[in-house]
């Protein structure tokens, strides 16, 4: 099926007539979402405690991936791209086989709903975070604990590993953002939003920015050597749930609770369009050939593939 939606060119600056794919299948909220390093699978996490691999370029659902008792927050592909790591209310990590969607190992260790995981770019640590306040790195290869860093101050919703694979980023529902040191495995800074709670970050290509987005409705820019403020972008409609870089770094999306979806030159420190899709938008990534966005949903369930 087929859902009209006028979308944007963010080279031109216009709107195109092409329709929105949607992928369905879920039956609660999509909360995450994620695709595949080799760009031909899409994964997304939802609240019906389900994860779903889809060959998106093909509007088809391949694998149901079952085995979390409760709903699931978050969903990363190792950068190998053979592993499928999840994280769910349930205080639990599973790794799955990319090719039969069986589960190869479960992680314990959080006490609480696990928000948020990340695979560094060596892909030999696995980074979570959640209500417990903890962020906890494992091993991937064992599914062994290596280490828990220092804690928030509330949930943490957010981690992120820099490309060049030197720090790690953690954000939380105290309005903090926090700098580790992958290597030392402690705390090199910490950088001060608005106090609202902050719902994602993400490093730019070149690991020298950070990116944040919170309830304040704001994108900011972050210089990690001075750990300042270089720009402060917005204010957007909605509160922001969603963030995603392209992948060749000059552009950002977010969304937010009400649809509203903007993307960023981060180059120029400004909006190249926005527009509001007809659900509010809890997810956000840019397929990998950068020529549509991919967001999930709650009312109704779907994922919807819109082109730009």
């Amino acid at each position: 099926m087929w859902h009209k939606t006028f979308v944007w060119s963010p080279a031109a600056g216009g709107t195109s007539s092409e329709p929105a794919t949607e992928l369905k299948g879920h039956t609660a909220l999509i909360y995450s979402l994620a695709f595949s390093p080799d760009g031909k699978l899409l994964a997304t996490a939802s609240v019906d405690n389900l994860v779903k691999l889809w060959d998106y370029l093909g509007d088809k659902e391949l694998l149901t991936l079952t085995g979390h008792t409760a709903p699931v927050y978050c969903v990363a592909f190792s950068p190998d791209g053979r592993m499928l790591a999840s994280s769910s209310q349930d205080q639990t990590i599973f790794f799955w086989d990319r090719a039969t969607g069986k589960t190869t190992r479960q992680l314990r260790g959080h006490n609480g709903i696990v928000d948020t995981i990340a695979f560094s770019p060596s892909g030999k640590l696995l980074a979570s975070g959640g209500q417990d306040k903890t962020i906890r790195l494992w091993n991937p290869a064992d599914g062994k604990p290596v280490k828990t860093l220092g804690s928030h101050g509330g949930s943490i919703y957010s981690v992120a590993f820099s490309p060049d694979g030197k720090w790690l980023a953690s954000s939380g529902a105290e309005g903090q953002i926090k700098i580790w040191d992958a290597a030392t495995q402690k705390e090199a800074k910490a950088l001060k939003p608005d106090k609202e709670p902050v719902t994602g970050v993400l490093f730019t290509a070149d690991s020298a920015r950070l990116l944040s987005i919170g309830f304040d409705r704001y994108l900011h820019i972050w210089d990690l050597t001075s750990g300042k403020e270089l720009r402060k972008l917005g204010p957007t409609p909605d509160d922001l749930y969603g963030l995603a870089l392209s992948r060749d770094g000059r552009h950002a999306v977010t969304s937010g609770y009400a649809g509203n979806m903007t993307v960023w030159d981060l180059a120029a420190g400004k909006p190249l369009s926005t527009r509001k899709l007809p659900f509010g938008a809890y997810c956000i990534a840019f397929t990998p050939d950068g020529k549509a966005v991919a967001t999930g949903h709650e009312r109704p369930s779907v994922c919807l593939i819109t082109p730009l």
